[in-house]
């Protein structure tokens, strides 16, 4: 096969403000990440905890076979839409392992809104 040759050279001036740009952006949207992975306020997941509840996230965990991948689908569904946080859209949606089996898992998120759906989890939800 042949070798892609290129004409960026790794040591120039925009070679290198563009690769410091990107490293910004992945940034911002790692810390984004981590603000919906939280899912619902600080109130609410203690609430739902002091209930005996799992956190939804935690509940996936110990659904999934342990150490198996979990692509998550959707996880900015719903980002700044509705005037208010809605972290994915109120359900953690994706593909994991089960048992050896991959399969589609929906995970609804009560400390978001109290579990309400909005247009955006009804959609999110019957794509998955």
């Amino acid at each position: 096969m042949a070798t892609l040759q290129t004409q960026i050279s790794p040591s120039s001036d925009t070679f290198r403000a563009n690769a410091e740009r990107m490293r910004a952006l992945v940034a911002d949207i790692a810390e984004k990440a981590a603000s919906v992975e939280r899912g619902g306020s600080d109130e609410a997941r203690e609430r739902h905890v002091s209930r005996g509840k799992l956190l939804p996230r935690e509940r996936l965990a110990q659904l999934l076979d342990t150490g198996s991948p979990f692509l998550e689908v959707g996880q900015f569904a719903a980002w700044s839409m509705y005037g208010e946080d809605i972290p994915s859209a109120g359900i953690i949606t994706g593909v994991g392992r089960i048992e050896g089996a991959e399969v589609m898992v929906v995970v609804n998120d009560a400390t978001v809104k109290g579990g309400t759906y909005y247009p955006l989890t009804v959609k999110k939800h019957l794509r998955a």
